[in-house]
């Protein structure tokens, strides 16, 4: 298991539209452990492949409070939204320390492989709605401050680039 290097924002490699996974080899599974092991390290409760420069539809997922129950999504696909939405505060891995509200489905279903092939539909509200919903822009190219105002947008983007200078020296 290794861990994997998280693509910040404003990457332009994070605006990548990911492909679907054709088959599971070796290299996906491996893939897979190490974005579990890279989203428990970094304290994420979700990782796209997107944000890990690999350009493949896969998320991994845990929400749980003992953060001990993995879920794999690979080609996910959402096949239901809920109309009533809400707005909530959001972060990022790949966007550091930055928290902003976001609008949300407050459920959703999801149609999607689990890392063992067998195809899956997933009910998921609150929590796991939302970050399903998030993960799954990674892989459409969307960062949550896409959802934000230019001006707010911009102000991240300074920040963050600002970062890196520093954390380059």
């Amino acid at each position: 298991m290794a861990l994997l290097n998280i693509l910040c924002y404003p990457d332009p490699r994070l605006h990548t539209v990911a492909t679907p996974v054709k088959e599971i080899v070796n290299e996906t599974l491996t893939l897979i452990e190490n974005m579990i092991e890279t989203m428990y390290e970094s304290n994420g409760i979700g990782l796209a492949a997107t944000q890990v420069d690999v350009h493949q539809r896969i998320i991994v997922l845990d929400v749980s409070d003992e953060r001990n129950s993995p879920m794999v999504l690979i080609n996910p696909e959402i096949i239901w939204t809920h109309p009533d939405r809400v707005k909530g505060e959001e972060g990022c891995l790949s966007v550091p320390n930055t928290y902003d509200g976001v609008e949300r489905s407050i459920e959703v279903k999801v149609k999607a492989m689990g890392k063992a092939g067998e195809l899956q539909e997933i009910h998921a509200k609150e929590l796991l709605a939302v970050c399903i919903q998030h993960e799954m822009d990674h892989l459409l190219g969307k960062v949550f401050v896409d959802y934000l105002s230019p001006l707010k947008r911009n102000r991240i983007k300074t920040k963050m680039l600002k970062l890196q200078r520093e954390n380059s020296h």
